[in-house]
């Protein structure tokens, strides 16, 4: 393992946010309301990011990360505290605001491939913000939260490549490799991307990880899948659509969404069991 994995995080020049004082209050309530009423909740979005690469970005919302058992727990919590609630996207996102700020409950990525269970909740660590003790999402998990963000209007791919960068790649590669499982392909292609950005520290990404994915790309390049025919949904909806619409390709993402769908539809059964009797049973899964 290289030795500059023990230094700290890059310097940066940005700044942390100045956010206005009512801001600050409201995400300080909204992390100390999850911590009372025990909500297992991890954060994400600008605080991750900090966390893991040392860069600031403004933000005017809070993003919690949770498994999709928990959220009418959190919205029925946020509500009685005086947020206005609702269910955006039931496979993936809710929002509770009050005034102009707001904070997002986010299950999984949108095009129903990752998922938010309590494992990701388990692995994260403890930061502080604004004063409060939160957990904070693993970069393992911040990086498959990203892999899909690759519409034209949105890209993570500096995102990902600055947590490789900042963390030295210092993190649990198989983890990763699970999170990705047969969407694989996917992280090749942000890591082929990083070593471009970063060549001189391609060695941030374990060889044994390079062997691997390059391994399996030849492999399926001499074998193809012939039972995946399209897979550009998933990237893009829109940008893919004349696919499905006009050239007779499978809306796979639809076929994923319905299926997180299914699963959002379980966990709503479940949502009334005591967070320790659900973690017993995701961890026995």
């Amino acid at each position: 393992m290289p030795l500059e994995q023990n230094k700290p995080l890059p310097v940066s020049s940005s700044q942390p946010p100045c956010f206005p004082a009512v801001q600050e209050a409201l995400f300080r309530e909204v992390l100390e309301l999850m911590e009372r009423e025990r909500v297992p909740v991890v954060v994400s979005g600008a605080f991750a990011l900090h966390e893991h690469t040392g860069i600031w970005r403004d933000t005017k919302d809070l993003d919690l990360f949770m498994p999709a058992a928990e959220v009418a727990r959190a919205l029925n919590v946020l509500s009685r505290d005086g947020f206005e609630t609702e269910v955006l996207d039931p496979i993936w996102l809710a929002k509770a605001r009050r005034a102009d700020y707001f904070v997002d409950l986010i299950t999984g990525m949108s095009n129903g491939v990752v998922r938010v269970d309590y494992t990701w909740i388990r692995r994260a660590r403890r930061s502080e913000i604004f004063g409060i003790s939160a957990r904070v999402l693993a970069p393992e998990e911040l990086i498959a939260s990203k892999v899909f963000v690759t519409r034209r209007e949105r890209f993570d791919g500096a995102d990902i490549c600055h947590i490789i960068y900042g963390t030295r790649g210092d993190f649990d590669w198989q983890r990763l490799m699970t999170l990705m499982g047969e969407h694989w392909q996917m992280l090749l292609w942000c890591l082929v991307l990083y070593q471009y950005i970063y060549p001189g520290h391609c060695n941030y990404v374990p060889e044994k990880i390079w062997e691997e994915l390059l391994s399996r790309f030849k492999m399926e390049l001499k074998h193809p899948n012939k039972a995946i025919d399209f897979r550009g949904s998933l990237i893009d909806e829109n940008m893919f659509a004349i696919d499905v619409l006009e050239w007779g390709k499978r809306d796979v993402m639809e076929e994923y969404r319905l299926r997180a769908d299914s699963i959002h539809a379980d966990c709503t059964c479940q949502a009334q069991k005591p967070y320790e009797q659900k973690k017993d049973e995701n961890d026995a899964a």
